[in-house]
């Protein structure tokens, strides 16, 4: 597993207000017409918020104060609930750039009624990654029918553009709402992953991967949100969130995403990486191993979704990490001198 340097805290969440509660969950494209690193991340409230930095690799005092993203028609948004955790749509052969696609960047983004409840997915458009961005109409990727891996939620979007086939990829993090056959983990959350041809409609492909069967190990319990990277001595390599700890359907704020929640790296030949993969035998850290000063800074309980900044030989690696409903945005860095950084999967 690579090592990584701690480079500290990104985002410390407000007092009050907007991003008083949740800061997190990182997409990074580059922005062409800033010639900066745009972020879109889950800033709550509202949910979601851009920022941008001008910094090579998008170190930590780099970045602008996070605004939420411009929505053309908001209307179109759930009228009793909202929406959080965007991505926008990558080009799956050169990581962190934004795919624009038939005159236009797209965004993915979690709605939601009530608390964070019947998510799904919308997608929406703009010609410029700042923004307004369009939302078009009804669920991009619905929720699963009765038994489905997904009837209770869609979440933890991704989006890829694979101009050589003309076609999307989508994965994201499937909730039961009915027991699965997964060997520890009945209720356990899944990658699961659709695709769409241009011009036509999504298809989902059901289950990319499970919780895994082995007891112990770091996704047994479920899995969380994915981003595609082009390998080197792999075709893919996959930067993912998963946990040994299985859910319940005790109705807890822990219930459905247990602790801990960890990061790592799984990697597939597959020519469309929509199967074969192979997830590490460890995470990139345990809860545990953080160090006292990193602590005392604020991580803990979990490290939520990772996001890598691919900028030549350096790799940084956010994600967010503290108490429940408190979390803050971190990094950690990284010199590239190894053939593979997924080797080790």
């Amino acid at each position: 597993m690579p090592q990584w340097d701690r480079t500290g805290l990104v985002f410390a969440r407000n007092r009050t207000g907007d991003g008083s509660e949740v800061i997190g969950d990182p997409c990074v494209v580059w922005d062409p017409e800033i010639d900066s690193w745009r972020m879109v991340m889950f800033f709550d409230p509202p949910g979601h918020a851009d920022s941008v930095s001008d910094d090579p690799t998008g170190a930590p005092g780099s970045w602008t104060a996070p605004r939420p993203l411009r929505f053309a028609n908001p209307e179109a948004l759930p009228a009793n609930g909202g929406t959080h955790k965007p991505f926008v749509v990558m080009d799956a052969a050169h990581p962190n750039r934004a795919a624009f696609v038939d005159g236009r960047y797209w965004l993915l983004t979690v709605s939601f009624t009530g608390r964070s409840r019947a998510k799904r997915v919308q997608r929406a458009w703009a010609t410029s990654l700042a923004g307004p961005w369009t939302l078009e109409t009804g669920d991009f990727i619905p929720r699963g029918k009765p038994g489905s891996a997904d009837e209770n939620h869609v979440d933890a979007i991704s989006g890829f553009w694979f101009e050589d086939r003309q076609e999307f990829v989508y994965y994201y993090m499937g909730y039961p709402l009915r027991p699965q056959p997964w060997r520890n983990s009945p209720y356990g959350d899944s990658l699961c992953v659709a695709t769409q041809q241009l011009g036509e409609s999504v298809v989902k492909r059901g289950v990319m991967i499970a919780p895994s069967p082995v007891a112990g190990h770091w996704t047994s319990g479920y899995l969380g949100g994915l981003q595609l990277i082009p390998g080197r001595q792999h075709r893919w390599l996959a930067v993912l969130n998963g946990s040994p700890t299985p859910p319940d359907r005790l109705g807890n704020m822990t219930s459905e995403e247990p602790p801990p929640s960890l990061g790592g790296l799984a990697y597939t030949d597959a020519e469309l990486p929509i199967e074969g993969w192979v997830i590490s035998d460890g995470p990139f850290e345990r809860i545990d191993e953080i160090p006292q000063d990193a602590f005392a800074a604020g991580e803990g309980v979990n490290f939520w979704r990772h996001h890598a900044l691919i900028a030549g030989d350096t790799v940084r690696l956010f994600y967010n990490s503290g108490r429940y409903g408190t979390e803050q945005l971190f990094s950690k860095e990284m010199t590239r001198r190894q053939p593979d950084p997924a080797s080790a999967g």
